[in-house]
C-alpha cells in the first residue's frame, strides 16, 4: 500500500467520527411526524336493528302512498263539487281557498311524516363544544 492509500485510510475514521454529531443534531432537529389518526371504528347495527329500520321504511312508504291517494281522490271530489258553483265568482273563490288550505295541510301532512322517521333513524347529535349544563341543588 502507498502512503497515500494508508493516509486516506487514517483519514476515514476521523472523518466518521467529525461527521457523526453533526448527521445525528440533523436528524434531531427534523420536525417530528405527525401522529397516525386514530382509526376510524364503524359498528354495524345488530340484524334486528337493520330488520327494524327496513320495516320503519316500508311504514313511510306506505303511508306517503295512502296519503297521495288520499289527496288525489279529495282533489277529484273538489273538481266534482265545483262544477255546479263554476257561474258564481264568490263560491268559486271560497271553494279554492278551501282547496289551497287542504293542499297546505296535505304537504304539512307528508313533510312531518318525514321528519318523523328522520328523527327516528338518524343517530343523535352531539355537540363537542357544549359540556352537560350545570345542576343546580334546591336550596
Amino acid at each position: 500500500m502507498s502512503f497515500k492509500t494508508r493516509a486516506s485510510l487514517r483519514l476515514l475514521p476521523t472523518v466518521f467520527v467529525l461527521a457523526l454529531p453533526a448527521t445525528a443534531s440533523a436528524w434531531q432537529a427534523q420536525p417530528p411526524r405527525p401522529a397516525a389518526p386514530p382509526p376510524v371504528v364503524v359498528l354495524q347495527p345488530p340484524a334486528n336493528a337493520r330488520f327494524q329500520q327496513v320495516v320503519r321504511e316500508h311504514e313511510v312508504r306506505d303511508q306517503l302512498q295512502k296519503n297521495q291517494l288520499e289527496e288525489q281522490l279529495r282533489r277529484n271530489q273538489m273538481d266534482v263539487a265545483r262544477r255546479p258553483y263554476a257561474a258564481n265568482p264568490v263560491q268559486a273563490v271560497r271553494l279554492d281557498q278551501a282547496d289551497q288550505s287542504q293542499r297546505e295541510l296535505y304537504r304539512a301532512r307528508q313533510q312531518d311524516l318525514l321528519d318523523r322517521y328522520q328523527s327516528a333513524v338518524a343517530p343523535p347529535v352531539v355537540h363537542p363544544d357544549k359540556g352537560p349544563a350545570p345542576s343546580r341543588s334546591g336550596g
